[in-house]
């Protein structure tokens, strides 16, 4: 029972620092220390150092001998993880095509009727819901890579989009890109309807490709948003 509580509070811990990092709250170069982290989140050690310990195998910190460095996500890291997510992503499409059920369209479905909401009241009022509309992207794109059925696929492509959280954000507020991916998603969705597996991979290819391009273009004004 003990065992299990531990393993629990590290879980939680390593969600906020991994949150933290890619927000950068705590930026690159950073030094993070057991202790302090320990003090500043009201719990011991033990779950902390866990936590650290997952966020090296992640690679965004590194272990010195003085303490914890915060590498975070660069901009070649965000360029490398798009074209892995454009060789893959189409696969894990048409696998979803293939085998998505009706219950799984109409989950899909009413993420992006909600997501349609969000992006027509920014336009509408200027209100900001960039939270919103990341929140609701991530939720689709984790929808699709589960019904392609394969844990390879969702086990490589969920932890990429998670880390692009600060990045993919950022072109929401920044750009218009927000319609854009709406619409890409609506296309994606339709394919996977019409079970069209073919269709599916060519446009979650194309839709990975003009997301990294979006930010990637905007990389100055993007990469320096806080």
């Amino acid at each position: 029972m003990r065992e299990h509580k531990s393993i629990s509070i590290a879980d939680q811990i390593f969600e906020q620092l991994e949150h933290d990092i890619l927000t950068e709250k705590y930026k690159r170069g950073d030094m993070l220390t057991e202790q302090k982290l320990s003090e500043t989140l009201g719990v011991s050690r033990t779950p902390v150092r866990e936590a650290l310990r997952r966020l090296e195998q992640e690679h965004i910190v590194h272990e010195t001998s003085r303490g914890t460095v915060v590498i975070g996500i660069t901009q070649n890291d965000l360029r490398d993880m798009y074209e892995i997510r454009m060789h893959v992503e189409g696969l894990a499409a048409a696998r979803a095509a293939a085998n998505i059920s009706d219950e799984g369209l109409a989950k899909m479905k009413d993420i992006l009727e909600l997501q349609r909401y969000y992006v027509e009241k920014t336009k509408s009022d200027g209100s900001d819901n960039s939270e919103n509309i990341k929140d609701l992207d991530s939720d689709f794109h984790r929808l699709l890579y589960l019904y392609s059925g394969s844990k390879a696929y969702l086990e490589t492509l969920l932890p990429l989009h998670k880390k692009m959280i600060k990045y993919r954000k950022a072109a929401v507020r920044h750009g218009g890109r927000a319609l854009c991916s709406l619409e890409e998603h609506e296309g994606i969705y339709r394919a996977l309807a019409a079970h069209d597996s073919e269709l599916a991979s060519k446009l979650a290819t194309e839709h990975v490709r003009r997301a990294g391009d979006s930010i990637l273009s905007k990389n100055t004004e993007i990469l320096k948003w806080d």
